[in-house]
């Protein structure tokens, strides 16, 4: 499993930037959000297959960076926190604004009182 840096610039962000989040968040196994425009993904998937995912969510102004990184990160005023790919489970209209983040049965070898991931320690 690799972790990826995700960025993007938004052309027209108040029509798509919850699309884009939402679709993010369900690229790997986990995700973390240190700036507002800029993700950690963890995915077995490679950057192409990730692009390909997102591009259809972008527009032609619209831009986007996708690297593996290490682990290692420096940060400052912000904080790193991974949390686990939500996964689909409410049906909610697709006239609606609203995100539903369902509680979910674990999955095979986790535990059902596994706590949540923690904070990264920034160097």
């Amino acid at each position: 499993m690799r972790t990826y840096l995700i960025s993007y610039d938004l052309a027209k962000p108040h029509v798509s930037k919850h699309v884009v989040a939402h679709a993010i968040m369900s690229l790997g196994s986990s995700w973390a959000r240190p700036l507002e425009n800029t993700w950690y993904v963890r995915s077995d998937e490679s950057e192409e297959t990730l692009e390909t995912w997102l591009g259809r969510y972008l527009e032609t102004d619209d831009g986007l960076l996708i690297q593996p990184v290490k682990e290692d990160a420096v940060m400052t005023n912000t904080s790193l926190r991974w949390f686990r790919q939500r996964r689909a489970g409410i049906d909610v209209s697709e006239h609606t604004n609203i995100i539903a983040f369902p509680v979910v049965a674990p999955l095979a070898g986790e535990r059902a009182d596994e706590p949540e991931l923690p904070f990264a320690t920034a160097c």
